[in-house]
């Protein structure tokens, strides 16, 4: 039993190189943050019902749980929506140190949802994780809008996030990912709907873009989606979001490599970056010892 919880908690780890990995391909492909979603999430939802196709699991479930599904659903599209605003709007090691404020809103979100009290030193840990925000915004002021975008994200994804914790426990991930992915590909759809709708140029992209646009929806989605519903058996929420917060270590050292000078920060933006990550790290360590 410990020995499957390790080999989760290490496959957790490599999901998490691929979602920093994700931020790049957002960067890389040209198009705009709701098409690139559409089609993360179209393309996406088509690979896991392959998967679900080949390894003849079932569709069926209750009217109740494609309610759960579709409230998820919802939640992702907007979290990706605002994440990959947030990179076009700004850059990949703006949103990513954001990012890793995951774990932070899930440290008062599970309260809510699980039903305990709020820790005190949760509560100093925040006022931290705060001044780390604080020193970002001081230095990166013209970067305002993409570091908004990339907080609601955050806040959206350790939301969403709470909410599979609840309900893998009584479906398979496969199938959980499927119906969210695609209750979020119907409510993009309704958006651009109601917005500019679908024109020609919509599906007019560049080789490489469609290359980036099939490995983010085949490995960064489909794959990662699945693999990560699956581990929240025995990986908690928290552990997930704190594990997550690796993501802007492994994106932002990707994008330097990858994407050169405009990845650049100043020097002040990595002392705000490093004094959020080490307080829920911190945080993380006090919770594990105090459950053992």
């Amino acid at each position: 039993m410990q020995n499957d919880k390790l080999v989760n908690y290490l496959h957790l780890h490599f999901i998490v190189f691929i979602w920093g990995f994700t931020a790049v391909l957002g960067d890389l492909i040209t198009i705009k943050a709701v098409p690139l979603v559409w089609f993360r999430m179209l393309l996406g939802s088509i690979f896991v019902f392959i998967f679900i196709i080949i390894s003849k699991r079932r569709l069926k479930v209750s009217f109740k749980s494609l309610l759960i599904f579709a409230t998820v659903g919802l939640l992702i599209a907007f979290h990706w929506l605002a994440f990959f605003k947030a990179i076009k709007v700004s850059n990949v090691s703006i949103t990513l140190a954001m990012m890793s404020t995951g774990a932070f809103f899930t440290s008062f979100l599970e309260p809510i949802f699980f039903k305990r009290k709020i820790i005190n030193y949760e509560v100093l840990f925040g006022l931290i994780v705060i001044l780390g925000l604080y020193i970002i915004f001081r230095v990166e002021s013209t970067h305002l809008t993409g570091i908004l975008f990339a907080l609601l994200s955050s806040f959206l994804g350790a939301l969403f996030s709470i909410f599979n914790g609840m309900i893998v426990k009584k479906h398979n991930a496969a199938l959980i990912s499927f119906y969210e992915l695609l209750f979020g590909v119907v409510f993009v759809t309704i958006f651009i709907f109601s917005t500019d709708g679908f024109s020609p140029s919509f599906f007019d992209l560049s080789n490489l873009d469609w290359i980036y646009i099939i490995l983010l929806a085949s490995i960064c989605t489909a794959y990662a989606f699945i693999a990560a519903v699956h581990i929240m058996k025995w990986i908690s929420p928290y552990t997930l979001m704190l594990t997550t917060n690796m993501e802007p270590v492994y994106g932002i050292l990707l994008a330097l490599i990858i994407l050169g000078d405009k990845e650049y920060m100043h020097p002040t933006f990595y002392l705000g970056a490093l004094i959020i990550l080490m307080t829920v790290i911190v945080n993380g360590i006090i919770k594990t010892r105090k459950k053992d």
